[in-house]
């Protein structure tokens, strides 16, 4: 098991560019099982969650050829079905929370997906109910085995229909739409996910032959179509990485430029930090963020303490929770963080206490802050990421932190982060991983 040494209370300076996004690109690399023409995807991450599906892909009979450091060429043009049955894709599946952006595909091109109950992050209950109901309304039939953990899914043609979706479910949405577009008829989704990362998969699917209309709201309308071609494709930037520098900067009192970040498809996340008292500015694509000694959270108009919640897009997106959460503990201020998604995402809060953080648990989804204005410095300690976003909020603590941190566990950081220790080592962090 790596860990990470870290000697805070560092101010950091210069820029930073953000990693290619890792939940757009589960999605359009699982996307080019539709098709036996080459597409060409750019800006891939280099971690661990994207690289695994990969290895995944080619060990289905799909030609990959890695053309530059990020960009990557997909061909499945003769996939191996029985690798599905193999005891190394039960392995290799389960380990891997997006594997299950595999079965939409395969099930609408080959008639049949299999997929191992898959793992990833421990934070709390993430159903599938969504991605499999939406296939079965499509005419698939379902059969889970609890003994081995399998779901599996079959159809000799799926039929288009009108669904709406009992969640919002960004990854079950795409499931659904990459399995309807070659759907005989026409499909339409109510209550569809429509975060940028859906977004950019649907242009994808247009681009390759697909007929997709409503795309960025939650009222999609398909017509199915035989056959998909080929295409090329950019990732947007992470939005998460982006918001965790952010975080990062304020915490650390450092002046950093994140470059290149696709400000318009940022949603609301800029707004988010400035009602922590975060300045930044928007530099055409770039967001400078300058100095400060202290930042002061805002409250509601008549007067009550702020209250920062998840919600579907384009509400403020969960994965940046944790964030905002440890952002708020140097703070001027109190807040109210609200976690409706996921009921054990709050739960590293214990090592922020132990670190010197004013956070009081108020029940599995919900935590105040009571920011002190940098009077009592967080001071570090040993502890170990739980998950991926908890692990990048806790790597920020400790950067700001008096004294050394050690986090172990750091293979939930690499699945999210892209060599998040050399890159942070050249804006000034005394970083290490052992």
């Amino acid at each position: 098991m790596n860990s990470f040494e870290i000697i805070g209370g560092k101010k950091l300076k210069g820029e930073i560019i953000p990693q290619g996004a890792k939940n757009e690109a589960l999605q359009v690399i699982s996307a080019t099982l539709l098709t036996p023409e080459k597409v060409t995807i750019s800006n891939i991450p280099n971690i661990r969650d994207v690289n695994k599906l990969i290895e995944l892909l080619k060990d289905f009979g799909v030609k990959v050829e890695q053309k530059s450091t990020d960009e990557y060429c997909f061909q499945a043009d003769d996939i191996n079905l029985d690798f599905m049955y193999s005891d190394i894709f039960k392995q290799k599946a389960s380990a891997l929370r997006g594997s299950i952006m595999i079965i939409g595909p395969l099930l609408a091109r080959f008639g049949k997906g299999y997929i191992p109950k898959p793992g990833g992050d421990k934070i709390g209950r993430r159903r599938l109910d969504t991605h499999f109901i939406g296939l079965l309304k499509l005419g698939a039939d379902f059969n889970y085995n609890a003994e081995d953990n399998f779901y599996k899914v079959s159809a000799k043609k799926l039929k288009g229909c009108y669904m709406h979706l009992d969640e919002a479910s960004v990854t079950g949405t795409a499931n659904i739409i990459m399995a309807a577009v070659l759907a005989e008829g026409t499909t339409t989704i109510y209550n569809a996910a429509c975060e940028p990362y859906l977004q950019q998969l649907c242009r994808m699917l247009n681009r390759m032959g697909a007929k997709i209309i409503g795309v960025g709201s939650n009222l999609l309308t398909i017509e199915g179509v035989d056959s998909l071609g080929g295409t090329t494709h950019r990732l947007l930037p992470d939005m998460i990485e982006i918001g965790s520098f952010i975080g990062l900067t304020a915490m650390t009192q450092s002046e950093i430029t994140i470059k290149d970040v696709a400000y318009d498809e940022l949603g609301i996340i800029p707004d988010v930090f400035k009602k922590l008292g975060i300045k930044l500015e928007r530099r055409g694509d770039d967001i400078y963020i300058p100095e400060q000694k202290s930042y002061q959270i805002e409250n509601f108009i008549d007067g009550s303490i702020l209250t920062i919640a998840d919600a579907i897009w384009p509400g403020f997106t969960p994965d940046l929770l944790s964030i905002v959460l440890v952002v708020a503990t140097q703070a001027k201020g109190s807040v109210l963080i609200h976690q409706k998604m996921f009921e054990s995402r709050l739960f590293f809060v214990d090592k922020l206490i132990d670190m010197g953080a004013q956070i009081i648990l108020c029940d599995p989804h919900r935590a105040t802050v009571i920011g002190l204005d940098r009077q009592f410095p967080l001071r570090g300690i040993d502890m170990v990421s739980p998950d991926i976003r908890a692990g990048v909020s806790l790597l920020i603590a400790a950067l700001s932190a008096q004294g050394k941190s050690v986090i172990h566990n750091i293979e939930q950081i690499d699945r999210g982060y892209q060599d998040i220790d050399v890159r942070l080592q050249k804006l000034g962090a005394d970083i290490k991983r052992v």
